[in-house]
């Protein structure tokens, strides 16, 4: 039996128990649990996915306790921050690109950009690079990102946060923008083991980075096991010393897919563009689906889904 890259077994004897000041193991909790003791009020909060492995479930959790004045970290912010938008979690959005991918606006977005509903957004636009470079800084403990970028673009016009700078060794100008340093990272996975070690697989967004530049995470997996198979080519894996707490979500990303588990649920995306569009409708949509029910739904979804696939 293939044993876990970061069995205990395997590691020295100093960081087997936690003592003052050492390294924490991953704490196996419930979603509830988790989000309780991981998301505060005012929080800036980096729910991270890049199409794949987007911590929906997680998400929800977050609405159902009634988070307030969160600032969102996001590439890309599709449904889950258009819904946490539209619930008045929100009141400052940090993020490259947002739309329902393939469809078109997220409505509840535009509505809080334009109308002020239910709140002003504040907001803080970057491109892509900036976005990944920002985490990367952050994961190493840097105040800033520095890189090519922002060269005959507008944003710098309009995000006081984007500063020229001048390079000592070449002379080289370069972009720079400040780290990302979120106070959680919330992602998703396919798996971990009991000791709280989390194996990604698939596509990768920043999801790594995002969880090493935080104070506290928490990452929910389609199952927990006894030990990590061996890994692909692509894996990643973070150990348990990375990781706050882990959750077993089965279907935890749905409507976005989980590679080995369920498809991406096209038709959904789809469906969010009527349902999003007016407030009513919206309401309507998230007391019966998210606010009346918990993550157990998302088995439900992800079961059926796969069925339909095969």
């Amino acid at each position: 039996m293939t044993r876990s890259p970061f069995d205990p077994a395997d590691r020295p004897a100093v960081n087997t128990a936690p003592q003052p000041g050492s390294l924490r193991m991953a704490r196996i909790s419930s979603l509830s649990e988790a989000i309780q003791s991981a998301v505060r009020d005012g929080d800036t909060v980096a729910l991270e996915g890049f199409t794949h492995l987007i911590p929906h479930a997680a998400g929800h959790e977050i609405v159902r306790q009634g988070r307030k004045g969160l600032t969102l970290i996001r590439m890309t912010p599709d449904l889950i921050y258009d819904q946490l938008i539209g619930m008045g979690c929100v009141s400052k959005l940090v993020f490259s690109w947002g739309g329902n991918p393939g469809v078109g606006s997220l409505h509840r977005l535009r509505d809080a950009i334009e109308n002020g509903w239910p709140q002003k957004l504040e907001l803080e636009e970057h491109s892509h690079a900036a976005m990944a470079n920002a985490y990367e800084a952050g994961a190493a403990g840097l105040p800033c990102a520095i890189f090519r970028g922002y060269i005959g673009g507008d944003l710098p016009k309009v995000n006081s946060k984007i500063k020229r700078v001048t390079c000592p060794f070449t002379g080289e100008e370069l972009a720079a923008i400040p780290a990302h340093r979120p106070d959680v990272a919330v992602i998703h996975a396919q798996r971990a083991d009991k000791a709280g070690n989390v194996m990604i697989e698939g596509v990768l967004g920043v999801q790594k980075e995002a969880v090493l530049a935080s104070k506290r995470s928490v990452v929910t997996v389609e199952e927990i096991v006894d030990e990590l198979p061996e890994r692909s080519l692509n894996a990643v894996v973070l150990p348990h010393w990375t990781v706050g707490h882990v959750v077993e979500v089965p279907g935890g990303a749905w409507p976005s897919y989980a590679q080995g588990y369920y498809p991406r649920n096209n038709g959904f995306y789809k469906e969010w563009d009527a349902i999003s569009r007016e407030r009513d409708s919206f309401h309507t949509w998230m007391k019966e689906n998210v606010l009346s029910k918990g993550p157990e739904v998302f088995a439900k979804y992800a079961r059926k889904h796969r069925m339909a696939a095969e």
